[in-house]
């Protein structure tokens, strides 16, 4: 599931554009990237399931970021299967 997760061209400028800025709402995410609010939405929902992504509530508005120490881990886990 972590892998089909990453596997997708949008998903992985999600994951790009919350590494470059930091925590972004949803409205930050689809006017950076230029596509429809809700297809971001179901995006970040699966970057959610796959622990990729976290969100916190700040007023009225959730912020997404990534976890950075699971990303590691994905990443670590990725050079061990490819070695």
């Amino acid at each position: 599931m972590i892998l089909r997760a990453l596997n997708h061209e949008l998903r992985q400028q999600i994951i790009q554009l919350l590494c470059d800025e930091g925590s972004l709402n949803v409205t930050d995410i689809f006017v950076n990237l230029r596509v429809e609010q809700s297809v971001v939405s179901q995006h970040l929902a699966i970057l959610r399931k796959a622990e990729i992504v976290i969100r916190e509530r700040k007023g009225k508005f959730i912020h997404y970021d990534i976890d950075r120490e699971r990303l590691h881990r994905i990443n670590d886990l990725v050079a061990k299967l490819a070695a």
